[in-house]
This record gives structure tokens, sequence and C-alpha cells, in this order.
């Protein structure tokens, strides 16, 4: 892509400027919005749609689709409630959970998709409407209170201020380490593409330095968002750096191909659609932990978040193009939007016509990203 530097900047970081122009416009138009315990907040909802939006981005980037993500996290917070209700453990009745709903789910949807070429639209909204009747029926159609109080600390949880601290400083040293081994790489080749990096870079010195106020100066770190966090930085790895994560791209961009060159395009679809099932129960887990208890209508519309978050952070719906790193700025727009719109006293119903709008524009972006590509 050629042009004016400036203008390839803002094109390759559209997201991480509009995420940027949204925050400061809304700690403007409300100083509450600013505050460490209300950026806290945001970063706890955000862990939700962003685990989901985890596993969608690998589902997208096979050019698939999951719409039964709102539905997985129901049952998985029905159920996981229920399993306590009957005298379980939390520490047992969540990994019971996670396999019996998120496994079993994603195993179904994934094996009509890869043997028989069914639409993952089609499947995964069978499933949907599966699930939500599922959550009713387990539940008789009512809320379900938590048994063990042990398990609010997964949802409700914080690491102490001070080791948040040390978790945060570690974590730039190791970014410092990776940096350095980067571009000690690269260093006989020439210099680094200062241009490429630096918006990264400076994104993640600007996160720490914010984890650093928000984190360290309220209850601490959140652990749900501790989760998240690890979750991310794993499924960067596979992504970036492992076989498994350039089959994905492959398969995305061209599947006969793919098959013509060895990829078991039947496992991996497997392996895709089983992932997003366990991170949505694992969502539901962690929303039945927070809510102390679980409703069947838990995770309605979620699936339009988790979508949105994805695409919002650029990853194409045509499959083969995208990033974990962009998902997590789509679901920290779509966080802070919703916190924003609601400390304003948006109406919403006028949240969900702005979201998906939204979601249109992002689409509109990416067609014409395409289009300059292809020019």
């Amino acid at each position: 892509m050629h042009g004016n530097p400036a203008l390839r900047f803002i094109r390759a970081n559209a997201t991480l400027i509009a995420l940027v122009v949204l925050t400061l416009a809304l700690a403007l138009a409300d100083p509450t919005f600013s505050t460490a315990r209300n950026l806290s907040n945001v970063a706890r909802q955000v862990t939700v749609v962003g685990i989901i939006g985890v596993g969608m981005t690998m589902v997208i980037l096979i050019a698939g689709i999951d719409l039964s993500v709102g539905s997985v996290v129901g049952v998985a917070a029905v159920v996981v409630t229920l399993l306590m209700q009957y005298g379980l453990a939390a520490w047992i009745a969540g990994p019971v959970t996670l396999a019996v709903v998120g496994g079993a789910i994603g195993l179904w949807n994934g094996f009509w998709i890869a043997h028989y070429r069914i639409p993952p639209f089609i499947i995964t909204l069978g499933m949907l409407t599966i699930g939500r009747g599922a959550a009713l029926s387990l539940s008789n159609g009512s809320s379900i209170p938590v048994a063990d109080r042990s398990f609010a600390f997964l949802g409700s949880g914080h690491i102490p201020p001070l080791p948040t601290l040390a978790l945060l400083a570690i974590a730039a040293l190791a970014g410092l380490y990776v940096l350095a081994t980067r571009w000690r790489g690269v260093r006989k080749k020439g210099v680094p593409h200062l241009e490429r990096d630096l918006p990264g870079i400076l994104a993640a010195a600007a996160g720490l330095l914010l984890a650093a106020y928000v984190f360290g100066t309220s209850d601490g770190l959140p652990v749900p968002v501790a989760i998240f966090v690890v979750i991310a930085a794993v499924a960067i790895f596979v992504l970036g750096h492992t076989r498994f994560g350039r089959r994905l791209y492959a398969l995305g961009g061209n599947e006969e191909a793919a098959r013509l060159s060895g990829i078991n395009v039947y496992a991996t679809k497997i392996v895709v659609h089983v992932t997003v099932s366990l991170l949505s129960a694992l969502s539901g887990i962690l929303l039945a932990s927070r809510l102390n208890g679980a409703s069947p209508n838990l995770g309605s519309m979620f699936e339009l978040d988790a979508i949105a978050a994805v695409v919002i952070g650029g990853t194409s719906l045509a499959g083969g193009s995208g990033t974990i790193g962009g998902t997590i700025i789509g679901a920290l727009i779509i966080g802070v939007l919703n916190n924003g719109m609601s400390l304003l006293g948006i109406s919403s119903f006028y949240q969900l016509i702005i979201k998906g709008l939204i979601i249109s524009l992002a689409v509109w972006f990416d067609v014409l990203q395409k289009k300059n590509w292809k020019a």
C-alpha cells in the first residue's frame, strides 16, 4: 500500500485511534468516566465479551461464524450453579461445566460444520435456539442462586494493588526483552520497521501506565481481568508463533489450497469450534460468579458484542486476516461505548442502534481496505 505515510499510519491503526478519541471524548463529557473505580469496572465488563471475542476471532479467521456463544454463556451459568446446588464444590463444578457444556457444544457444532460442510451460520443458529431452550428448561425459567460462597472470588475478587503493580512491572520488563530480542534479530537486515512497531510500543506503554493508575489506586486487579489477559496472551502466541495459528490463516485464505497443502481441515475446524465454546462457557462461569447467581437469559445478544469486537478490531469476515490484539481493542471500544452511553443516560434501545451502526461501518471499512489493497 503506497501513499502518504501519515495516511498509511491512520489506516493501519484506525481502531486504536478510535479508542483513544472515544475515551478522551467520554472523559471530557463526564468526569466520572475517568475515575479509577469506573475504569476498573469497565475492564471487568470487557472481560466477558473479550474472552468470547478471542475464540470468535479464531472462528472468523477460518471464514466461519458462531452465533451460539451467547446461549453457551447462559447454559454454562445455569449448569455451574445447579452443580453447586447439588453439592459439588466450586472448583469441581467449574471444570465439569467447561467439559460438559463448552466441550460438548463445541464438538457438536464442529462435527456438523467440518464433516458435512453445513454452513456455520445455520448450525450455530440452531444451537443458539437449542442452548437457550436448555437453559430455560434446566432452570425452570427462574434464577438460581450460588450455593458456594467461595465461588464469588472468581468473578468479584481482586489481586491486591502491590502484587498488581509488581505483575505490571514484570510485564513491562518482559515486553522490553521481547522487543530487544526482535530488534537484535533484524539488525543484520537493516533498521527495524519503526513505523510498524511504534503504534504497538506506544499502545503497550500507555496500557501499562493506565493499568498502574486504575488497578494500583483502586482495589487492585480484578481476577476476571487477569484471566482475560492470560487467555489473550496465550492466543496471541498461538496465532503468531505456532503451526496451528498459521493453519488458521491458511484455511481462511483458501480452504481448498490449505487442504491440498496437507492441512487437516476437519481437525482444525473441530478444535476452533471447541475453543470458542470453551471460552464462552468460561465467560458464563465468570458471569455467574460476578452476579452470585444465574439466569437462563444470561448471555443474550453477547454474540452481537463478540462479533462487533472482532470486526471492529480489523478481522475480515472473509477470513484469513485479523489479530487478537485488534479484537482486544474492539472489545475495549464496545466496553467503553457501553459504559459511556450508560453514564450519559442514553437509552438501551438507542445503544443497540449505535452498536449496529458501528458494526456496519466496520464492515464497510473492511471492504474499502480490500479495494485499496487490490488497487
